[in-house]
């Protein structure tokens, strides 16, 4: 193995400590025993995401202008601030310190860990592998958290404060490994207009200038949004259907462990069923989902959000390889940047709107209009792919 190929083991390593969150099967009772109210812990979320929106282009822009690697462990070091945060913290304020220093963390390291693995390919003339990398890294994290999901609740017996913790800890290990990462050779900016001209600019390309990768973008972020939201559904349906409080984190853990082997073989299903078959049943398939879930209400129907995660688990690999392939190293943290934002954008506007519903009228309502609105944005996007040739 070279030494630019030894970013992508060392990614590996950093995926799986970021994203093994024993926090995640008690997070809520955390907030609660801290004396937060439901609609502050949904308002600590909704911060989480615009967050991520404000900061997720420029520090994708700071990626391709300063490097990959100072951008990532800057990402590192963020997040080990958030988790400390949290560790110490005891009501609102603190924890929305927390999570901005988290969003902001999360931002830096989203798009940029793509984008060094797929020029450090580039370098070992290897990119024909991407498709395969991601998966894997996609599905290292989620097996991660699959891991800590079993895990989390059991740790939580010593207090619920001691998986924040031990996720402090965890973080601080991603430092040291950052810093060994190896900045791979890559064209640089003719930074003439300065940094917010030169943002403007490759987003105007994104989603002006260039058809393919605008409805690439679009697409990729209506299929985000539609499998976000239902993460959101789960444990309210879980609960709808009655679905014991023990057996939340285990159930937890099956999802995340799924995702994770449906991303490991990611590259082979596109392979099998081609690139025009493989984006179109994305969306419907999402939709599939939501609707069988929004007709039926009982404990087996469960069974039905592992379609959720099929998409979760496939669509990253696939659309990011699509993004890849089609844009110049200058600009591509900049441009996943602008993929993973628009998706948390759709999220921001369509989740409360879904959660309303569910408020005003009902679960099963509202999970049919969210597959009603998510097959029709993306049945849009599509035949703008198709006009652009892209499909």
């Amino acid at each position: 193995m070279s030494n630019i190929e030894s970013n992508i083991w060392k990614l590996y390593v950093i995926k799986a400590l970021r994203w093994f969150m024993l926090i995640m099967p008690i997070i809520v009772l955390f907030f609660q025993e801290n004396g937060l109210s439901m609609k502050e812990v949904l308002l600590l979320q909704s911060i989480f995401s615009i967050g991520i929106i404000l900061f997720e282009i420029p520090s994708g822009y700071f990626s391709d202008v300063i490097g990959r690697k100072t951008t990532i462990v800057i990402g590192c070091i963020l997040g080990f601030l958030g988790f400390s945060i949290y560790s110490f913290s005891y009501g609102f304020w603190g924890f929305l310190i927390a999570e901005l220093t988290l969003g902001l963390g999360s931002s830096f390291l989203s798009g940029t860990d793509s984008a060094i693995i797929y020029d450090s390919l580039i370098q070992s003339k290897k990119e024909k592998d991407y498709k395969k990398i991601e998966g894997r890294m996609l599905s290292v994290g989620n097996f991660s958290e699959a891991i800590a999901s079993f895990l989390g609740g059991f740790v939580a017996l010593i207090s619920l404060r001691t998986p924040f913790y031990i996720e402090t800890i965890l973080m601080l290990f991603t430092i040291p490994l950052a810093f060994t990462l190896i900045e791979p050779k890559r064209q640089k900016y003719e930074n003439e207009e300065g940094p917010i001209k030169e943002i403007i600019k490759i987003v105007k390309y994104s989603i002006h200038h260039n058809g393919e990768i605008k409805w690439l973008i679009f697409y990729s972020g209506f299929i985000g949004a539609s499998t976000l939201t239902m993460v959101w559904f789960i444990q309210p349906y879980f609960q709808f259907v009655g679905l014991p409080l023990a057996y939340f984190g285990i159930a937890w853990g099956i999802l995340n462990l799924s995702v994770g082997i449906f991303s490991l073989y990611a590259h082979k299903i596109e392979f099998f069923f081609g690139r025009k078959k493989s984006l179109i049943s994305l969306i419907f398939i999402s939709f599939i989902g939501y609707m069988l879930l929004g007709i039926f209400s009982s404990l087996w129907a469960i069974s039905f959000i592992i379609l959720f995660y099929f998409v979760r688990g496939i669509s990253g690999p696939i659309l990011k390889d699509y993004v890849n392939k089609i844009i110049s190293s200058n600009m591509r943290a900049t441009v996943l940047s602008v993929k993973n934002l628009f998706g948390r954008l759709v999220f921001a506007i369509i989740g409360p709107f879904i959660g309303w519903i569910t408020d005003i009228y009902s679960l099963q309502l509202a999970l049919l209009t969210s597959g009603s609105i998510f097959v029709i944005l993306g049945i849009i996007s599509l035949l703008f792919l198709h006009k652009n040739k892209a499909l």
